[in-house]
């Protein structure tokens, strides 16, 4: 978690925490925008109006919306304001776009600490410049104390798209091979930690992070993707279904080939979670023809040396749905199927 020394902008002593008249248009709104938001995005010069205006190089473009409702709002690797940046800008990076302008909507509960909004704030403008993406227009509301549970944030994003593939799911083929970009359930572990009060014998941090640079190095290498996506909210086995679904394919996964670190495989024992289900906010897969293997591996691996070669896609699928198998680690075969509810709630 990155630790900021400048002051909060807005007088603590006046206004410890957000008010309602702090979303109600008066005065102290625009005390809120004038002196914290706007300057920290970076548009303090600009003039206020009700939208941006936005000039793109190309008439393609990809356009992503996205809400976090994370509990609890700071966790080792990360905080609400960091992984909003982040999973906006990794879903329009799972399109193959290169990610460049944000909206930001802060729905703030009455009470909440104004020093933590301002850590908040800092830390989605740090993560903003990390990701080479500009936080370009938003909107601040505030509801009734016991309402909110202290900020929820919704986002939009849009990027462009500078090549010719299609990366989506209906463009899979049997024969591609399926890679992720390093080890898995790093922040849904993280999360649940926080949450529970657990301690383990090293603090698991979450993978959070934007992943548009690594996608568009293996664009630019030649890579011919096929589909991309990244492993959130049911992990890998949601991932993989949704996909085997919507290509009406067939997909096998090799269980002992997939990166879980020690001490996450061990939190997954005690808490009896499988790491194939737990969310994950730096990771995707990526499904590449065969000739395209070799130099994927080698872009991913640049990256992360835990980035490997997990399955395949191995043919049309007869059932409506698709159909996931895995090799567990017994040697078995089972099909992996997607969770019926979520495993983990409010991770993101």
């Amino acid at each position: 978690m990155t630790d900021f020394t400048v002051s909060c902008p807005i007088p603590i002593d006046q206004y410890p925490t957000v008010l309602l008249a702090h979303g109600g248009g008066g005065k102290l709104m625009q005390q809120l925008l004038e002196r914290m938001f706007l300057p920290t995005f970076g548009a303090a010069k600009s003039i206020p109006h009700d939208s941006a205006v936005l000039s793109l190089p190309t008439d393609k473009i990809a356009f992503t919306t996205d809400s976090y409702v994370i509990n609890p709002l700071f966790f080792p690797g990360g905080d609400i304001g960091s992984l909003a940046i982040h999973g906006t800008v990794n879903d329009l990076a799972m399109s193959g776009a290169r990610p460049l302008y944000l909206s930001v909507g802060f729905i703030l509960e009455e009470g909440l600490p104004m020093e933590t909004l301002w850590r908040i704030v800092q830390s989605m403008q740090q993560a903003a410049e990390n990701a080479n993406v500009q936080i370009i227009t938003g909107d601040t509301k505030v509801v009734d104390r016991g309402k909110g549970d202290g900020i929820f944030i919704n986002t939009a994003g849009v990027g462009i798209v500078e090549h010719d593939l299609l990366i989506a799911p209906q463009s899979v083929e049997p024969g591609d091979v399926i890679l992720i970009n390093g080890d898995l359930g790093r922040h849904g572990i993280a999360i649940m930690a926080v949450r529970e009060g657990l301690e383990f014998e090293t603090t698991i941090e979450s993978d959070s992070a934007p992943l548009a640079s690594i996608v568009l190095e293996l664009i630019e290498a030649g890579v011919k993707i096929h589909c991309l996506r990244d492993l959130t909210r049911g992990g890998l086995s949601s991932t993989l279904n949704e996909i085997a679904a919507s290509a009406k394919v067939t997909i096998n996964i090799d269980e002992n080939v997939i990166p879980v670190r020690e001490d996450v495989q061990g939190a997954c024992e005690i808490l009896g979670f499988d790491p194939l289900y737990v969310a994950n906010e730096g990771r995707f897969a990526a499904f590449v023809p065969q000739e395209s293997v070799d130099k994927a591996l080698e872009i991913l691996r640049s990256h992360n040396e835990q980035a490997c070669i997990i399955g395949q896609v191995t043919g049309r699928s007869d059932a409506k749905m698709g159909l996931v198998t895995v090799q567990s680690l017994i040697g078995a075969s089972r099909i992996l199927d997607m969770l019926s509810g979520e495993q983990l709630p409010r991770i993101c």
